[in-house]
């Protein structure tokens, strides 16, 4: 009879500890899943936050350049990405790389707000049509000359962040439109400034804050 009883405690207290088990791995398992709870919610409001600052910045520069629309000047978003796109006619006189009084004033305007948003990356991109141009070595020389001179305007003359920007010409190689007709030669001369708010740098700031 002891030896019946002997073998039920240790069965109980097999069970008790098989008991404490389970319970140990399933609270271990709970507190897992609050935590990912709770950094998945923290992770939706911190990309929510930065999609409502992305549509505040778009907004932002309609309204700081609107002015400028109708005189070749145009602001939107695609993948992500918030593409401020000038046509020649705003920025230069036909084949200089020297800017006009409207293109530094939209400049201007256009600096105000980089210097709110002091995290965005910049790129600016000059573009040229197949049409050669006297006295410039080629149209990819063109383009490239008056990325640098928007940067020269942005950095010199408004303060913005040298070490944020970076210039590029792509001369007459991504055209948006046909070389063949003077209208789609005027839509290719263009200098595109790309605002890249580079979300993986944002989201590791907002860990950090």
């Amino acid at each position: 009879m002891s030896s019946e009883v002997g073998s039920l405690k240790k069965q109980v207290t097999d069970l008790n500890s098989q008991n404490k088990a389970i319970n140990d791995q399933f609270n271990s398992y709970k507190k897992e899943c609050q935590e990912n709870e709770a950094e998945l919610a923290e992770m939706q409001a911190a990309m929510k936050e930065l999609s409502d600052n992305f549509a505040k910045l778009e907004n932002r520069l309609q309204a700081a350049l609107g002015d400028f629309e109708d005189k070749g000047l145009d602001v939107y978003s695609k993948d992500e990405v918030i593409y401020v796109d000038m046509k020649d006619n705003l920025l230069y006189k036909t084949g200089s790389a020297a800017l006009t009084a409207d293109g530094k004033k939209a400049l201007g305007n256009l600096a105000s707000v980089l210097n709110e948003y002091p995290k965005l990356e910049v790129i600016v991109v000059g573009n040229t049509d197949t049409t050669s141009i006297k006295g410039v070595a080629d149209n990819w020389s063109l383009s490239t000359e008056r990325a640098n001179g928007v940067v020269r305007v942005l950095v010199k003359d408004h303060k913005v962040d040298p070490g944020r920007i970076i210039a590029a010409g792509k001369g007459k190689f991504s055209p948006i439109a046909s070389n063949s007709t003077a209208e789609g030669r005027a839509k290719n001369r263009r200098t595109e400034i790309v605002l890249n708010p580079d979300w993986k740098k944002l989201w590791e700031s907002v860990k950090k804050e």
